[in-house]
Formats: structure tokens, sequence, C-alpha cells
């Protein structure tokens, strides 16, 4: 077990530990979470046997928005939208087979892209996958918001702690993405519900205005479709 201070030194080990299958904890751009690969089945393994009891399926941080269509899930280009302007978690329903180590059984996966100036998104960014990450707490407690509760719930289970001081940032948002169009709100949390709604009803009512506020790489957008699905 290790501690390091966050910095860019910290940043650099926990991207190699992660891609060598261990357990990072992390401050990420909301609370402190428990980081494995998600591509990693062995170590995703790992995680749910030392944070998940119940078998649920872990949020997901995904490094950019073309892993919605990676793991085939149903998500209008008006939710990606969404998801990269407010960095909140949304669930996905998933169009084709997911590895059943991410689903648990499900039929959605959780992701979040995280703000593009934020340190976790700097670590997905070096380790270039997704990342599993549930908060720094065992089931049914409360998260911790430094490391040293973290290190407390979990000792030397983790492989690495990285400091990043006390986060008193509320849990994510969480959406549930309803395809063609529409949102569910799941569970309010850092972000106001009514700001994603209120925008996506900009999207609804108005795409030319929405695109010269939020210009995307195309100039043509279709909002509500087709699709984002794996390439066979």
């Amino acid at each position: 077990m290790k501690v390091k201070k966050l910095t860019k030194r910290a940043l650099e080990e926990a991207a190699d530990l992660l891609l060598e299958g261990g357990i990072v904890c992390f401050p990420t751009d909301t609370i402190y979470g428990l980081l494995a690969i998600a591509t990693d089945k062995d170590a995703v393994e790992r995680l749910f046997s030392i944070r998940r009891p119940s078998n649920r399926p872990f949020l997901i941080l995904i490094p950019s928005l073309e892993w919605v269509e990676e793991f085939g899930l149903l998500a209008s280009k008006a939710h990606l939208l969404l998801m990269e302007r407010f960095n909140a978690t949304f669930i996905f329903y998933k169009k084709n087979a997911i590895p059943l180590f991410l689903t648990r059984g499900r039929k959605s996966l959780a992701l979040r892209l995280p703000p593009y100036d934020s340190h976790v998104f700097e670590l997905l960014s070096l380790v270039n996958v997704p990342l599993v990450a549930p908060s720094a707490n065992p089931e049914g407690e409360k998260p911790a918001s430094n490391i040293k509760e973290a290190m407390e719930y979990f000792g030397d289970k983790i492989d690495l702690y990285v400091d990043g001081g006390t986060l008193k940032a509320k849990p994510s948002t969480i959406v549930r993405a309803l395809y063609p169009k529409g949102l569910r709100l799941v569970r309010e949390g850092n972000i106001p519900f009514d700001k994603i709604l209120s925008f996506y009803k900009a999207i609804i009512t108005s795409s030319s205005s929405l695109i010269a506020a939020f210009p995307l790489e195309s100039s043509s957008l279709d909002l509500f479709g087709p699709p984002f699905l794996p390439h066979h």
C-alpha cells in the first residue's frame, strides 16, 4: 500500500499501476473513487470483491465520447451533448452484448465524462481507456472525503492512495437517457437536474441555436439519431 500526494509524478505512477491491473484510490471530479481499468476483467472482479458485495454494476469514467459507441449503447447525439456539457452520470441502455463483468446482468451501463480540466480526466488521458470508479466507501457507508477515511475503510486492499486533500463536493447527478429521446432523473447530486433538463429542451426546440452555442466538429447535426452502435 502506497500513499502519494497529488502531483504529476503521482498521476504517472497511478496510470502505470492501473495498466498493470492495480486499484487506485483517487480524487475524481466529485468525490474520492476506487479506480480500475474497465476492460481488465481481473481488476474489475477484484474491485467488486473489495467494494460491492451486492454485485450492482460500477460507474465507468470515459476518456472520450467515442466509448459510448464502443460499448454499444443507445445514445442520441443530444444525449452526448448533455454528457459533455454537464459532466453528469448518464445511464444508457445497451444495444449489443457488453461483458458480463461490467453489466452484472443488467441491461444498461452508467458512464461519465469528467471535465477536461480535472485531474481524473488527466489520468484517463494517460491510460486512454475507461475506468470503473465506485465511490471510496464500503457499500452502505458514507463516501470517504479524504485519504485518511478511505484508508480506514480499505487499508492495504488498495494498491495506491493519491491524496488530493479533503473533497466536499456532492456525488454526481445521475440521469437515465431514454432512447431515442427523453431523460429521467435517478439521483440529484452536484448538478441540478433542472439545468440539464432546460438545456435538453433547448436542444429539442432549436438545434441551430444550440450548434452556435455549443459547436461540434460537424456542421450538420441529427440530434436524435442514428444511435451510436459498435463497429462490426
